[in-house]
């Protein structure tokens, strides 16, 4: 039986054993507008249904996503801009409108439905290719091997880092990410070098561009326009570190979750491998299960009231995805894994507004074609041992996953 003193959403060890969704299961019922004590801090509002999640995420008017207007809670610090940038504002994560309007009308441009949807065929061949090397070996990690590899291959080429560079990116995301996870320990000196050392390295990317300018996505956000604004030297590179650790550490979740639900419901992959056609509504179910990014925070700027409760000016929200595609009231049976639920209003992405996922259909291009090159190539995939969380209740990751992969 839950009660609210055992809930402590900033335990990162709790995270580690499992999400705890008996805690969010419970605040949904009892608190759908928790406030949530914080050592050292003011404290925050913990925001649980997924009707509640997604109004406040489209109200950039009454909240903010701006880190100047509180402390910050949990893991999204590892986000901010390197040190000595003066640039924490020109995230594109950490903007309001109309700034950000202005800054994702440029960034867009690389990110066109027609742009993701020519990436398909090279996708498939990425995917076949990892796949492939997974099934040589039979035994594997299916995090390290298959699930991150796809992501880090597919954003590598889109910013136009070399092959051989690109675990490169995974290592700067996870010392970013990972900085409190044992496994990626690192002091804040070593997080911040990260971000230099990605920060630097996007730079002469940039100049390599400009001066030989070729025909893929890091070109077309170097060469973008709107209104006669460009992406400054200080905005491309910001924007890449986002997209580098955005752009492979989610979807690697995602898939490693989906793998996961799979191991746990045998069922559903024999399903999925018996019908295809079955893969549109099954990639949304990975997405809603996963939740990959687990919350993000917001900053009340003047006093709005929530179901009867009042949010004052100032005080900061934490708007919890992964609670929010559990909800009892949107869900039926939120907790079984169904390859075929239809309708799946998940809100994975980020529930609308401006801080919609730019690339959502990206991850839902990687995560549709790699299950399906796997179910295709696999019939069975057997666990070897239990998943390794990362500590993090912030991300929802899985480091490790070992598996045996049966081939036809």
């Amino acid at each position: 039986m839950v009660t609210i003193d055992q809930i402590d959403l900033l335990d990162r060890d709790r995270f580690t054993e499992g999400i705890p969704h008996e805690w969010f299961t419970w605040l949904r019922e009892h608190a759908p507008v928790h406030w949530h004590e914080e050592p050292g801090g003011p404290g925050f509002w913990v925001i649980t249904k997924l009707a509640d999640v997604t109004a406040c995420n489209r109200d950039a008017a009454s909240f903010s996503s701006s880190q100047e207007l509180g402390g910050v809670v949990g893991l999204e610090g590892p986000l901010a801009a390197p040190p000595g940038t003066e640039a924490a504002g020109s995230m594109m994560l950490f903007m309001d409108p109309p700034d950000h309007t202005r800054y994702r009308k440029l960034v867009n441009r690389g990110f066109t439905p027609r742009m993701i949807a020519a990436l398909e065929t090279h996708v498939r061949e990425l995917a076949g290719g990892i796949l492939d090397e997974a099934l040589a070996k039979r035994d594997c990690d299916f995090v390290v091997d298959i699930a991150a590899e796809l992501p880090l291959e597919v954003i590598a080429e889109m910013l136009g880092v070399p092959r051989e560079d690109r675990h490169k990116l995974f290592d700067w995301s996870n010392r970013m990410i990972g900085s409190e996870d044992p496994e990626y320990l690192v002091d804040q000196s070593l997080v911040a070098e990260a971000q230099l050392e990605m920060f630097m390295y996007a730079q002469q990317l940039a100049e390599q561009r400009r001066a030989d300018p070729k025909d893929d996505i890091l070109t077309t956000l170097l060469q973008a326009e709107v209104d006669g604004d460009t992406l400054s030297e200080l905005d491309f590179n910001l924007f890449f570190m986002l997209l580098s650790v955005a752009g492979n550490e989610t979807t690697r979740n995602a898939i490693a979750h989906g793998m996961n639900a799979f191991l746990e419901h045998p069922e559903q992959y024999e399903r999925l491998a018996a019908d295809p056609g079955l893969i549109g509504t099954a990639t949304e179910e990975i997405l809603r299960w996963a939740s990959p990014v687990m919350y993000f925070r917001r900053n009340a700027r003047q006093d709005v009231t929530l179901r009867d409760v009042t949010i004052k000016a100032g005080e900061k929200i934490s708007l919890w995805y992964i609670s929010a595609n559990r909800d009892e009231d949107v869900f039926d049976d939120p907790f079984s894994f169904d390859v075929g639920r239809d309708p799946n209003p998940h809100i994975a992405f980020g529930g609308g507004g401006p801080h919609f996922c730019l690339g959502a259909q990206l991850a839902r291009l990687e995560i549709r074609v790699l299950f399906e090159e796997l179910v295709a190539r696999v019939p069975r995939v057997e666990q070897l041992g239990e998943p390794d969380r990362l500590r993090s209740n912030f991300i929802g990751g899985i480091k490790h996953l070992p598996v045996r992969l049966q081939s036809r």
